[in-house]
Parts: C-alpha cells; structure tokens; sequence
C-alpha cells in the first residue's frame, strides 16, 4: 500500500465524522496548550527573578549579621536578633583582593513625615559607594557624598515612589522631612527602579550612615554590607577569603555572620522555580492521557465499525501491515493535528499572560518540540492496540460481521 494512499484513506475517514475527529483531538490540544503555557510562565518567572537579582547590583555579595536559618530568620548563636557586623569590619573587607567596591549600610523603619503627608518606610543609612554597588541612578538633585557623611549631615534622599508619596505635586529637592523627630532636608531623588529582588529603592529613604547610626538608631551596628567583586569569576574565592578574614577579626571559630552571593539567591530561586515549573506541567500532561485514551477509545469504535470493510481489504489482498499502518496512521494523524492546534493555542495564552504585566512569559523551542514529540508519541502508543487489533481480524470473520 503506497504512503499515498493511506495519507488519502485517513484524511477521508477522519473527515467523515468531523464532530467526534475534533472531540477527540480536544484532549491532546488542552494537554498541549497547558503545558507550553505553564513552562513558557516558568521560564518567564525565572528570567524576570534573575534580571531583579542582577539589577540589585554587579557582582554582589551580601554580608549580613547573625547566621541565616530557615524559619528563622537572622540570628546570632541563638541569642536573638544579631548585631556582630561593625564599623571596624569594612576596612577588613576593603583590604582583601577582588573587591570593587564596598557599601556599609545599617536599615530601621521609621515615620517619615512630610507638610501634609507622612508614610512608614525602611530608613538606609549609606555612603556614597552605595549608588555604584547597587547599580542606582539618581533621577534629580544629588547622593549621599563624602562630606554628608563626614560631618553627619542632615540630608535626605528619596526612594521614587517615596517622593510620590510625600510630595505628590512638587519636586521634594530643598523641602524639609522629618524622621523620628529630626529633620531632613531633602537633596536627591532616585530615579525608579522598579522590581528588585528582596530590596526596594523605590520605597526608601537614605540619609548617611553616620547620621543613621549617631542620631537615628544610635548604634554602631551595621545590618547589612554589599560588596562588588572586580570579577564575577572570582566571587567564590572572595567569598571564602571574607569568611577567613572576618572570623579572624571577630576571633570566633564558628562564623556569627553569613555571606550570600548573587549565584546562590539565584541558584535557589532557580531551583524552585524549576521544581514549580514540573510540578504545574506534570498536572497539565494528565490532559494528555485523557486524550490518549479518548484516541484509543474512538480507533477501537472505528475499529468496530469498520469490520466489514477490514475484511474487504483483506479479502482482496490487504496484508496485516496494511491495515496496521492505515488504523495506526489515523491515530497519529489526530494526535499531531492536535498537537499543532495546542502549540498554536499555548502561544496565544503565553502572549495573553504577557500582555496582563504580571510575567513575561518565554516560549521556548524545547517546549514546542518537547509538544511534537510528545504528540506524536502519544498516537502511536494509543494507536497501536486498535490497529493490531484491527490487523489481526479474520478477512471472513470479519465479511460475515453485523
């Protein structure tokens, strides 16, 4: 039997019962369109995580107090909320090899209050390093400089979406705020950052971290510092090399502060996200066997309708081959035409997903050709049994047939 006659005797059967042909094919196409939409929503989610975390600032590592602990939170051997980094530790760090640049920076919520207006946001106190490690851009006025920081200036600058809050019809620049009854003149505004990870610029404040720790909190604790590394290669090195060189400051055996890197938050978030991303597409590939056996169960009807014709075939020279590659060619054909119709709909519903905002969503070829394969799979499994089944018939069983 040439390929074009069983191409021509499948479109011909398959057309001749269009409603139940198209009702069998809507469980591959749900299965298909799910699973291009959940792992494009995946890939999607896990790009935008990665830009937020690289936008947080080049090649970063993040020395906190305390020892990170799941559930937990950050603490110090046990003892409550941690308070082991010092003003004392920044030259340590700024004389190890890699660094680029280091951002102290000590963090506490306050009542920012403004004529007419106040809201309750994080309070930074920072240096001016802080602009370059966190990859900031000043959309008016002026940062933090050396001089505010030396003479525990008075100065304020504002996060976007504070400015908006506090002056939402005037430029902040020169107008006075108050933080834990202290006034602040207001020097700078920066520019709106959006989305960044676990740290937002847009709703914050940052006054010098002298100010911050002399007149605001009065401490001379540091919550966090951020460091640059000159070379991304390098980050694990350096981070080994700051553990060394902070435990010998601190004269501890065990470590009383973490160092987090921009490739660990990463690789976590990565990991979840991916683990996520299985999770949802193994639930959508459950439409799939539905619709593999709904494409088994419609083959072996058409198995039993055409008996008589089967028979025919045979009795006119028909080989078992025959009618095996003509069932099993129908089954396949449904499952592709599917499988086309579901990539196309799980485009559409990546690019709906897309034009609400809340994820960019990312089709990927392995998804489209993981759908191909996974199609013409499914045909040729649940095909299989009805057209050996069909092959196997008795030509005059199968003539006698009513």
């Amino acid at each position: 039997m040439k390929t074009t006659d069983i191409l021509h005797e499948t479109y011909s059967s398959l057309l001749a019962n269009k409603a139940r042909s198209g009702l069998t094919m809507l469980g591959i196409i749900i299965g298909i369109a799910s699973v291009i939409a959940m792992i494009s929503i995946g890939n999607g989610a896990k790009a935008s995580i990665q830009s937020s975390i690289e936008g947080l600032g080049s090649n970063l590592l993040t020395i906190l107090p305390g020892i990170v602990q799941p559930g937990r939170g950050i603490v110090s051997s046990g003892r409550g909320t941690a308070q082991t980094l010092k003003n004392t530790d920044i030259a340590v760090i700024q004389s190890l090899d890699g660094i680029g640049a280091i951002s102290p920076e000590a963090s506490r919520r306050f009542q920012i209050v403004a004529t007419g207006n106040n809201t309750n946001t994080t309070v930074t106190g920072a240096t001016p390093e802080y602009m370059t490690v966190h990859n900031l851009v000043i959309g008016d006025g002026s940062f933090i400089s050396d001089s505010n920081q030396r003479s525990i200036g008075r100065q304020a600058v504002l996060g976007a979406t504070v400015a908006t809050d506090l002056f939402p019809d005037q430029s902040p620049i020169g107008k006075s705020i108050r933080i834990n009854k202290v006034n602040f003149t207001v020097i700078g505004v920066v520019a709106a950052k959006g989305g960044a990870g676990f740290s937002g610029p847009d709703d914050m404040v940052f006054v010098p971290l002298s100010t911050m720790q002399k007149i605001l909190s009065g401490v001379d604790y540091l919550s966090t510092m951020s460091v640059s590394v000159t070379n991304k290669d390098d980050m694990s090195a350096v981070k080994d090399t700051a553990t060394v060189a902070l435990l010998n400051k601190h004269n501890v055996a065990e470590a009383d502060f973490s160092i987090i890197s921009q490739e660990d938050i990463l690789g976590t978030l990565s990991q979840v996200i991916n683990t996520f991303t299985i999770f949802l597409a193994a639930i959508a590939s459950i439409s799939l066997l539905v619709g593999g056996i709904g494409i088994m169960n419609m083959m072996l009807t058409t198995v039993t309708e055409r008996t008589k014709e089967i028979g025919l075939r045979k009795a006119i020279g028909a080989k078992r081959r025959d009618i095996n590659m003509q069932f099993l060619a129908e089954a396949v054909a449904l499952t592709f035409t599917g499988g086309v119709i579901g990539v196309i709909l799980g485009w559409l519903i990546s690019f709906g997903v897309s034009a609400t905002g809340l994820v960019q969503t990312q089709v990927s070829l392995s998804s489209v050709l993981l759908a191909f394969g996974v199609s013409a799979l499914i045909g040729i499994i649940f095909g299989y049994y009805p057209a050996r089944r069909a092959g196997m018939l008795n030509p005059i069983d199968a003539l006698r047939y009513e």
